[in-house]
């Protein structure tokens, strides 16, 4: 016997074709899950690295919508800053309006409590005016004799004054006198009434002599004489010259007659009845 003989050898025992196959399948399934995994993980490793490459788009779309916005917003900010100053202006131009309404309205009010006051001291002065004829009128009726004061001595005294006057002075005066006590009527030029420059007219137009038809124009009609020194058949006026309101016939001694109003009518009254406020002479 060897002396070698009873050492294990050393060397590998063969392996037989099936196993060698079976731990090539083993090591090959093996390869192919790992490669398998390894294809999974790069797969899965490589999802960040894709969302980190599209994160800048997102980041860019995400600032044109925010600068969209902020612009969108700035316009409407602006819109609605315009229609404040709008309805501002509107709202301030409303309540001026209402103010000149209300000082228009004061105005209106004054100038016609203005107006009415003139008309009521007016008409006061014309039912003085047309008292003091009533009564003048009154005392002529009942044949009073106080002197010029009087109507009933005008009358009495109308042919001294007609007397005093010659040629048309006398006709006009004639003419007048005859239709003392005819009615008085506005725009009445005869024969049975009159208005105060309707009877001045026909008076005058007994001598040719065509006067204007209204007491404004009358009381320019010729020249312009002192109430001191008045002649028969001057033509007297009451008012301003070229605005008169009234006309009369100065008959002499201190006397006219004139259609006065509706309720005298045609009279010859002394000139302190009505003192007149000048004379014009066309004869």
């Amino acid at each position: 016997m060897s002396h070698t003989a009873h050492i294990r050898s050393h060397r590998k025992p063969r392996r037989s074709a099936s196993t060698i196959a079976m731990r090539a399948g083993v090591a090959g399934g093996v390869l192919s899950t790992l490669a398998v995994a390894g294809a999974s993980g790069s797969a899965v490793a490589a999802e960040p690295v894709t969302q980190t490459l599209e994160l800048p788009t997102l980041t860019a779309d995400l600032a044109a919508q925010v600068a969209q916005s902020a612009d969108v917003t700035q316009q409407a900010a602006a819109s609605y800053e315009l229609q404040a100053e709008r309805d501002a202006a509107a709202a301030k131009a409303a309540k001026q309006a209402k103010a000149d309404l209300a000082e228009a309205k004061k105005k209106a009010a004054e100038e016609k409590k203005n107006a009415e006051e003139a008309a009521r001291k007016a008409a006061a002065e014309r039912a003085s005016r047309t008292a003091e004829r009533a009564t003048l009128s009154a005392s002529a009726d009942t044949g009073s004799s106080e002197g010029s004061g009087s109507v009933s001595s005008s009358s009495s005294s109308s042919s001294s004054s007609s007397s005093s006057a010659t040629g048309s002075a006398a006709a006009v005066i004639a003419f007048v006198q005859a239709q003392v006590g005819d009615a008085y009527v506005s725009g009445g030029t005869g024969p049975n009434s009159w208005d105060c420059s309707g009877l001045v007219q026909a008076a005058f137009k007994q001598v040719n002599i065509d006067l204007p038809r209204v007491s404004q124009a009358q009381s320019t009609a010729g020249t312009q004489v002192g109430l001191d020194n008045l002649q028969p058949g001057d033509i007297l006026y009451w008012g301003g010259a070229g605005s008169a309101y009234h006309v009369g016939v100065y008959v002499g001694d201190g006397m006219f007659v004139g259609a006065q109003n509706s309720s005298t009518g045609v009279v010859q009254a002394p000139l302190s009845y009505d003192p007149p406020s000048g004379a014009v002479r066309v004869l």
